[in-house]
């Protein structure tokens, strides 16, 4: 007898899979690296433990505790919107797409919400996991862990420049977490491949009268 899975729980699988694959990397990183110790995969990518207080790949704008209510409502919505796409039988992919972006912003609030409370600091140690001494910062004020910094290109600018010259010059030097790449992979798929369907849906319906 084969088994076929409804739209709703192939989401619910994808998210779920996603979240787990980016807290099993989020906790190995925080017990196994102190903060801004790094390993050389290639020249080109590294993993490298810092934390953040602020939006995907280090961006600060608001209050950390804005920012945590602020994707917790976020994800509501997402959730919402995914229970209403299954209801509606929409397309598998872009339903995938929308499950990886819901996962990334869930994955990034249990940093947000729980990390401050159930590890130590990494500063000049390796963190310890629900230490005896409490946290390193009250509920909803954990830090994101990332780690995926991919310095594809790491020179100087010629010294004859004006202005750079001399100056060192790195090509995508933002560090960041799986959440952050479901995010962005799911927005950036959406963008390319079901734009008309993601217009469709948000426009306001017109009500037709008889």
């Amino acid at each position: 007898m084969k088994l076929t899975l409804s739209k709703a729980w192939k989401s619910t699988l994808i998210i779920c899979l996603m979240i787990l694959i980016d807290q099993v990397v989020k906790i190995y990183i925080k017990t196994n690296f102190q903060l801004h110790e790094s390993v050389r995969v290639t020249d080109w990518f590294y993993i490298l433990f810092v934390e953040n207080e602020g939006m995907a790949f280090g961006w600060e704008f608001f209050d950390k505790i804005f920012l945590t209510l602020f994707r917790i409502v976020a994800s509501g919505v997402l959730i919402w919107y995914l229970h209403r796409l299954c209801k509606r039988q929409a397309p598998m992919g872009y339903i995938a797409c929308v499950s990886l972006i819901t996962a990334g912003a869930m994955g990034n609030i249990i940093d947000c919400v729980f990390y401050g409370q159930i590890f130590d600091h990494s500063y000049g140690q390796v963190a310890q996991f629900l230490p005896a001494d409490g946290g390193y910062a009250p509920w909803f004020y954990g830090k994101v862990v990332d780690m995926l910094y991919f310095p594809i290109i790491d020179t100087y600018w010629p010294a004859w420049m004006p202005f750079w010259g001399g100056d060192r010059f790195i090509f995508f030097s933002p560090v960041f977490n799986i959440a952050d790449s479901c995010i962005t992979i799911g927005v950036i798929l959406l963008l390319l491949f079901y734009r008309r369907f993601l217009s469709d849906d948000l426009e306001p319906k017109k009500e037709t009268t008889k």
